[in-house]
């Protein structure tokens, strides 16, 4: 079974968790989730098994969308609700200038990882640190929100927002930030991952869902193929010539390109499949003794 699963994560749940019952469920050990969604979320979390293991980290390439709850003049260690409370501040409720900080969040910042995090650090990941009582520097990384709008405020202390962001983003430390630029502090309340790249929540199913179709052998029903996760990419269907370089992992050149589709320049990733139609993996377009050239990043086979 290859492909991916687009599983509603509840809470309660780590991201490990969803994985174990998934791969007892259609009885499977190549399985695996495209970026980690804290316990307390909840929402859209893409599970690949198969050889969709191996797609996992283009499949993370896409953008994300989520719903949160942010709750000023509260700041946690975690940075969200689970956390204990480090520091209570008054607010200040004023809708037009919480409007205008949120949206000076639009574009690319530079944001801090939390410490309650899964990086590593060291060859540790920063969670382990922070629960034995450290606290390390951490880099700032550069994320892009595309979209931030409220949707809601609900005074004395809470709004809601919707948000659209690169991969990497930590929605919580975004809260943080908020508060900061307040003045009063934030964390976040709640969380509710609404897409992640082209999967979202109306194509989403419960792990109970999911075990009652495995009872009926009817899992092919929600098992998206590889192809739908990964139709961001151009693609490249070789010639028969090119099936035996295409299957021996070799650089494939322009002579043995037989169907374009999509942006074929250099410095793309794209789909690359045999004469038969099958996809073998995913290629970068270079340019190598003055010809555009498919460079293997990940086989299949």
């Amino acid at each position: 079974m290859d492909g991916i699963f687009n599983i509603y994560k509840q809470k309660g749940f780590t991201s490990h968790d969803v994985v174990a019952v998934v791969r007892k469920t259609i009885q499977q050990k190549k399985v695996g989730h495209t970026g980690t969604l804290d316990p307390d979320a909840e929402g859209v979390l893409p599970i690949c098994v198969g050889k969709g293991t191996k797609l996992a980290d283009y499949i993370m390439d896409g953008k994300k969308s989520y719903r949160a709850v942010v709750t000023l003049g509260v700041t946690t260690t975690t940075e969200d609700a689970s956390g204990e409370v480090i520091e209570n501040k008054e607010v200040l409720f004023e809708e037009q200038t919480i409007e205008k900080v949120v949206q000076s969040f639009l574009g690319t910042y530079q944001q801090v990882p939390p410490m309650y995090s899964a990086i590593k650090v060291n060859g540790k990941k920063l969670y382990e640190l922070a629960r034995a009582g450290q606290e390390v520097e951490r880099k700032a990384r550069e994320v892009t929100i595309f979209a931030i709008q409220i949707t809601k405020f609900m005074p004395p202390n809470q709004f809601e927002m919707d948000v659209i962001c690169s991969k990497g983003t930590y929605i919580r430390t975004l809260c943080a930030d908020i508060g900061k630029k307040l003045k009063c502090g934030a964390h976040m309340a709640s969380l509710l991952r609404t897409s992640s790249g082209m999967f979202s929540l109306d194509t989403s199913i419960t792990l109970e869902q999911l075990k009652k179709l495995a009872e009926k052998k009817q899992l092919q029903k929600v098992l998206f193929p590889l192809e739908k996760a990964l139709e961001q990419y151009s693609s490249v269907i070789v010639s028969p010539k090119g099936n035996k370089l295409l299957y021996n992992g070799n650089p494939i050149y322009e002579q043995f390109f037989e169907q374009k589709k999509g942006t074929i320049t250099q410095g793309e990733m794209v789909l690359g499949y045999d004469s038969e139609e099958t996809l073998i993996g995913i290629y970068k377009i270079i340019i190598e003794k003055n010809r555009l050239c498919m460079k293997p990043l990940k086989i299949l086979l």
